[in-house]
């Protein structure tokens, strides 16, 4: 497993765990790495910082426990998640700015739902007070 330290065009700055180097590029250039911000699929490496070992070349816990991997309690809260999100909203694909700016004007009634955004859509759903959460995983629809 390998740690970057990545950005998106919006700036946004995050990290995320891949299996290789090889895997991060295949998977950035299938566009299916995004931010968990803003959801942009533009998403480049950013400089990171190695871990250093404390004095006498011991690792210090924060050390260890970034070389381990993710953290398995997370990926499963991020399953959860997802399997709670998939169970009890609506996909809508990359209409969601539409179908939340009309659930919010009162065209459409209210529901759950969760989909894609561009990253300028999702900033105008922002700016006009219309809430919506990045999620952090891609939906199973968008995978296949």
């Amino acid at each position: 497993m390998i740690r970057y330290a990545l950005s998106c065009a919006e700036s946004h700055q995050f990290e995320s765990w891949f299996k290789s180097a090889d895997a991060f590029d295949e998977l950035r250039s299938s566009r299916l790495v995004s931010c968990p911000v803003c959801g942009s699929n533009d998403v480049t490496k950013s400089l990171m910082a190695p871990g250093v070992a404390a004095k006498g070349n011991k690792a210090t816990e924060a050390t260890q426990a970034m070389s381990s991997g993710p953290d398995p309690k997370v990926m499963q809260a991020i399953r959860e998640l997802r399997e709670h999100v998939e169970k009890t909203s609506d996909y809508v694909g990359a209409k969601f700015a539409e179908e939340a700016r009309a659930m919010h004007l009162g065209e459409k009634p209210e529901r759950s739902i969760y989909g894609e955004v561009r990253p300028e859509e999702a900033k105008a759903l922002r700016d006009d007070g219309i809430p919506a959460v990045p999620l952090p995983f891609t939906p199973k629809q968008k995978t296949n």
